[in-house]
């Protein structure tokens, strides 16, 4: 098993995208990159703790690479918007990876390299990549948010959308799938 955490925005959308793909074994909505131990949603929100909203990843690489992860990654949200996606503004949505091991590392600067170069996006990739160094898990209502509340506006206005898209673009990848 290995481990790696992504921002991408808002945690309640990288959680339920991550969730419905095959050889992810666990999906974590918490807080990282930042310098305040054990910070609380709110904390979080004034910009001041310097973590985003991030998903600890743990997946089987036997079962889904490192390099599809970060495939999906890059194609559930806008990877060009510093500090936002979409309404949610704040450092706390920047765009970031956060490596476990130096292999994690090397395949994400690969990657984006090759993005940039393939000119995938109009603007410039703002994603930061970094080593996990500390990882808090959030508040239990912000874990497994999708599922627990699918008819939330908030759930089919932004969630289901990034879900329908990751379905249609990765179907190869989903659970009972591939």
């Amino acid at each position: 098993m290995e481990t790696v955490a992504f921002g991408g925005g808002c945690f309640w959308c990288t959680e339920a995208v991550f969730l419905q793909l095959n050889g992810v074994i666990s999906v974590t909505s918490g807080y990282a990159g930042g310098t305040t131990e054990r910070p609380t949603y709110e904390e979080v929100c004034t910009g001041k703790t310097g973590h985003a909203e991030v998903i600890k990843v743990e997946y089987d690489p036997s079962v889904i690479s490192f390099r599809k992860l970060l495939e999906v990654f890059f194609s559930a949200y806008d990877p060009t918007t510093p500090n936002r996606q979409g309404a949610d503004v704040g450092t706390q949505y920047r765009s970031m990876i956060l490596y476990a091991s130096d292999a994690e590392r090397r395949e994400a600067e690969q990657c984006l390299a090759e993005l940039t170069a393939a000119q995938k996006f109009e603007k410039p990739i703002v994603t930061e990549i970094k080593p996990l160094a500390a990882f808090y898990p959030a508040e239990a209502y912000h874990r497994n948010f999708y599922a627990q509340n699918p008819e939330e506006t908030y759930s089919r206005a932004v969630i289901a959308p990034k879900l329908e898209k990751t379905r249609r673009d990765h179907r190869e990848l989903l659970k009972g799938e591939g």
